[in-house]
């Protein structure tokens, strides 16, 4: 008897504790959407209208300080931003470029509660004429890319960095290495899937998306990984489209169109080849013989495994619109089934908000970023106006199949931005702990970007459940003990 009281004793804290095991996972999407944006605020060090009572905001970096303490060491822009998700430390350093015509790459350390010493600049500004930083990740063999967002005719930017040393290199230290097999392009967004095949895109009124498949794919540097691989385009259909701002969603089958031989270098009568032979992503793109889709400003890239396994790549367009009119709305978020190779609509103005129950049209607009919590859920970050129309949505697909045309999916205003001039950048949840998340407040007016972490806490129900179903199994500790 004494024994059935103990095991009935154990399920009952299991299962009242495994009420509260969304935890686990996070609480981020645990919100009362926010029914407009913010307006300007008076505070910059707790720029962020809130979703929830239980999401706090701190400043931890920022902008006058670290020139303050170091003069000219930083140029401001802060942009994308991620950790170094693998290897010693996993999770200990945040790492973001300068989006600057000086630009460079800084490193904060979370670890130091010093907020004068955690933020440093590891690659200065105008190290080797680096321009626009905006792309941010951590690579599957343990070091960190960026890439400038500037490219066009006689342009000598669009180029790919590794850097080889991010968690050891000392200010000004970094390793800062140009891949050159990957063609030029207006870099932003990049993601690699689960073969470590690497997407990028060209942000562009009209540019495509490019996946590289290197020869070694599961090589331990970037030496070995961007020694050789070929790079596609993705073309729709019959390709040769252009989204525009007046125009349908593209979709439908896709194929991936060789712009580069296998081991990077020019086909020939198709690829564009620099004078320092290097390849023109979006001249190729644009050959009779590729005829790569072109979308409207594609800009972010974030990929997620669906309910049914399969991989896909999410990617935004800023500017696509159906009608020209920015005040119904405007922007798309599609995804790219890597099983099926289809192109799919994800989220648009006539996805429903969450706040009013109705399509969310204006209030959607210029979807630049994406990020992704532990969860799986979705975030579109918009690149508008600090204390006026700045915000963050979280997509609510409840069912993970890929779309948010289910009962109770859409969009919901997740935090807003108060400070003018600035815009969010670079949100990003952190991998070692599911309740915390971090981004930029943008080339604000006072000049003074800031990185701000986000923190989200269980409601006082979900403490109690839990502390009940520890005292239960302390319970039934004892009593096996007494025994």
């Amino acid at each position: 008897m004494q024994k059935k009281y103990l095991n009935i004793a154990v399920a009952s804290a299991l299962a009242v504790m495994s009420v509260g095991s969304h935890a686990a996972d996070t609480y981020f999407d645990n919100i009362t959407p926010l029914a407009s944006s913010a307006g300007p605020t008076a505070t910059p060090a707790t720029p962020l209208t809130l979703s929830s009572p239980n999401f706090t905001q701190v400043t931890i970096a920022d902008r006058a300080t670290q020139n303050l303490l170091a003069p000219g060491s930083n140029s401001g822009s802060w942009d994308m931003i991620t950790a170094n998700e693998s290897g010693n430390d996993a999770g200990r350093y945040l790492f973001m470029p300068f989006e600057t015509g000086a630009g460079g790459v800084q490193r904060v350390d979370l670890q130091d509660t010093n907020y004068n010493t955690r933020t440093v600049t590891i690659v200065a500004p105008g190290t080797q004429c680096f321009v626009s930083g905006d792309a941010s990740r951590w690579t599957p063999w343990g070091s960190y890319l960026t890439a400038e967002e500037s490219w066009g005719t006689g342009s000598s930017k669009g180029r790919l960095f590794e850097i080889t040393n991010a968690t050891s290199a000392t200010a000004n230290g970094a390793s800062f290495v140009q891949r050159s097999v990957i063609p030029r392009v207006s870099h932003e967004g990049l993601a690699f899937d689960k073969s470590n095949s690497m997407y990028f895109i060209d942000e562009l009124n009209g540019g495509s998306i490019y996946k590289y498949v290197s020869a070694n794919p599961n090589a331990t540097s970037g030496d070995q990984y961007f020694a050789a691989g070929q790079t596609f385009a993705l073309k729709v259909g019959s390709g040769g489209q252009f989204e525009g701002t007046n125009g349908p969603a593209i979709t439908g089958a896709a194929t991936w169109v060789a712009i580069t031989d296998a081991n990077g270098g020019a086909i020939s009568g198709v690829s564009t080849v620099l004078a320092d032979g290097t390849i023109d992503g979006r001249a190729t793109a644009d050959n009779i013989n590729v005829k790569a889709t072109g979308y409207n400003r594609p800009e972010d890239l974030e990929n997620k495994i669906l309910a049914n396994g399969s991989e896909v790549i999410f990617f935004t367009t800023t500017d696509s619109d159906s009608n020209g009119n920015t005040t119904d709305g405007r922007s798309r978020v599609y995804l790219f089934d890597t099983v099926s190779s289809e192109v799919k609509l994800f989220a648009d103005s006539s996805t429903i908000d969450l706040a009013t129950g109705l399509a969310v049209g204006g209030g959607l607009r210029n979807a630049d970023n994406l990020a992704i919590d532990a969860a799986g859920n979705i975030y579109i970050i918009e690149d508008r106006n600090g204390g006026d129309d700045n915000d963050v949505w979280l997509a609510m697909d409840l069912n993970h199949d890929g779309d948010l045309l289910d009962a109770g999916e859409g969009l919901a205003r997740w935090v807003s931005n108060g400070t003018a001039g600035s815009e969010i950048t670079g949100l990003y949840f952190d991998k070692t702990n599911p309740n915390i998340a971090y981004l930029n407040i943008q080339h604000p007016n006072d000049g003074v970007d800031r990185l701000i972490q986000i923190s989200a806490v269980p409601e006082p129900e979900s403490y109690a459940m839990f502390l009940a179903g520890l005292g239960l199994l302390g319970f039934a500790a004892r009593r096996r003990a007494g025994r």
